[in-house]
């Protein structure tokens, strides 16, 4: 398994019980497919630099994940179809 680093912005305008669904649901992700979650940092409700979609600010998280390609691209893949992820970065690790 491979060291990634994951960024994903929310919605602002999620209400807390589904933002925090959103999150679950995203974690599981990498659970499910065998991989580990070593630390999650939520970073909470930021101002953007410039406007993303008519919105100002988001609610960012970062994590750091131990997983094989399969969960990465299944993240990725549900990161892009999901409308309350406004934005998502993976970055693999050394």
């Amino acid at each position: 398994m491979k060291k990634y680093e994951i960024m994903y912005i929310l919605n602002s305008s999620l209400e807390e019980a589904a933002r925090k669904e959103t999150i679950d649901t995203l974690h599981g992700i990498i659970t499910s497919a065998g991989g580990t979650i070593e630390k999650v940092d939520e970073w909470g409700m930021r101002e953007f630099a410039y406007r993303i979609e008519d919105m100002t600010k988001g609610y960012y998280v970062v994590l750091t994940v131990c997983a094989n390609n399969d969960a990465i691209s299944e993240f990725d893949r549900i990161c892009r179809i999901n409308a309350g992820v406004v934005r998502h970065m993976i970055v693999k690790r050394d």
